[in-house]
């Protein structure tokens, strides 16, 4: 290798230190020019996922509350606070709690005095109060259902033509087609 080219190379080397030299000094400058908000948008990331993960842990605490509050409930239904813990962390499971046992019980007016918050379970409820009132209402989610309550009362009522009529409405693909078929049977043979 000549001198020559020696040199090349060493200027080459030098120009490349250069650039990079050049690049630090041009980040320490950025840096310096927006030390601040980069400083605020990272202790900024920094407190937001602190509060995610504190909100989570809270919300899981509140889950196991109401969890272990259900559970001592089912084998004491009449502690009263865990019937408080229930409704205090998730009222829910409370409002579904308060349904299943009105409905047991056959308790129109605690199922009318129900909270519910969804509109399934609050369907629900009127349906059930409406067969504790031998006056069963249309439910939009469980409509089938509905009609063999319907057509039920019409049977015990002697009016088996018309709850013959209802029970044909069911379509054979429906869960409640078998007990369809069964009342609709029952009408032919009384």
């Amino acid at each position: 290798m000549s001198i020559k080219d020696e040199l090349e190379q060493v200027k080459q080397e030098l120009s490349s230190d250069e650039k990079l030299l050049e690049q630090a000094f041009h980040l320490e400058k950025f840096f310096k020019k927006y030390k601040l908000p980069i400083i605020a948008a990272t202790a900024l990331l920094i407190i937001a996922f602190a509060g995610y993960k504190v909100n989570n842990y809270l919300a899981n605490q509140k889950l196991e509350k109401a969890n272990s509050a259900l559970l001592t409930l089912q084998k004491n239904p009449k502690d009263a606070n865990a019937l408080e813990q229930l409704k205090s962390n998730n009222p829910k499971l409370y409002a579904l709690y308060s349904y299943s046992i009105a409905a047991n019980s056959g308790n129109k007016d605690a199922l009318a005095k129900i909270d519910a918050s969804s509109d399934m379970l609050k369907d629900i409820i009127q349906y059930h109060i409406g067969v504790l009132s031998n006056t069963p209402k249309e439910s939009k989610y469980y409509p089938d259902l509905s009609s063999i309550e319907k057509a039920y009362l019409l049977i015990k009522n002697g009016k088996k033509s018309e709850a013959k009529n209802i029970l044909t409405t069911i379509p054979k693909t429906s869960p409640a087609a078998p007990v369809a078929r069964l009342l609709e049977h029952y009408t032919i043979t009384k």
